[in-house]
């Protein structure tokens, strides 16, 4: 589909990365759609059960609750989903498409983007995916707040797009523009420090976003 057509609105946000009530909800107070929850221990930004149900407990409802994993043993997924409410799965590592449907629920897949990866290809072999996240290639899995080339996002994807990677107030709105994402999703771009977010941040990057978002769906 192409992306000009399919964002006809201020794309939606996931805030993620979050380990504290507080910014959780200064994160649902600004107008975060969806809040991301790390179940990848070497992260850290990586939340616990008992952390992340304390978390769970305090989003209200019609906001999406994101359980990010790498590479899990499908017993921890399992394990995760039985403790928590979780709505939709993120997996931001090498898993298969067969790996992320075995668990009957939502879920949006991510793509390292680099040079020479055929996203086109890449989003094809995720049928069952309700979206394709793009994250920036760095060693080790996520982003590492770095930025990506846009240039190398096609215009025509086989699901919706979320953009992601090195995002924050400066520079979303351009990757607005550029991308035309049907979501946005930010983490280190809204943070005082790893897994500790800043309440000002938080709100200059949705006033950011809602502003390119505007401007787009008027053009």
């Amino acid at each position: 589909m192409s992306r000009a057509t399919a964002m006809a609105r201020i794309p939606r946000l996931k805030i993620c990365g979050l380990t504290r009530r507080e910014d959780l909800l200064c994160a649902v107070h600004a107008g975060a759609d969806a809040l991301g929850l790390v179940f990848f221990p070497p992260s850290p930004r990586y939340v616990d059960l008992p952390t992340a149900a304390a978390l769970a407990n305090a989003v209200p409802p019609f906001v999406t609750i994101v359980g990010l994993f790498v590479n899990a043993d499908p017993a921890q997924v399992r394990a995760t989903l039985a403790a928590l409410p979780i709505h939709l799965l993120q997996f931001h590592g090498d898993e298969d498409e067969e790996y992320c449907r075995q668990f009957d629920r939502p879920y949006i897949k991510a793509a390292r983007v680099r040079p020479g990866l055929d996203l086109v290809q890449y989003a094809a072999r995720f049928p069952s995916a309700q979206a394709i996240l793009l994250d920036a290639f760095v060693e080790g899995y996520g982003g590492g707040g770095k930025v990506f080339d846009w240039a190398l996002v096609p215009e025509s994807l086989s699901k919706p797009l979320i953009l992601s990677g090195g995002l924050d107030a400066d520079n979303v709105g351009e990757a607005v523009r550029r991308v035309r994402p049907a979501a946005v999703d930010v983490s280190s771009g809204v943070e005082a420090d790893k897994g500790i977010k800043d309440v000002e941040k938080i709100r200059a990057f949705v006033a950011a976003l809602r502003a390119a978002g505007s401007e787009s769906s008027d053009g």
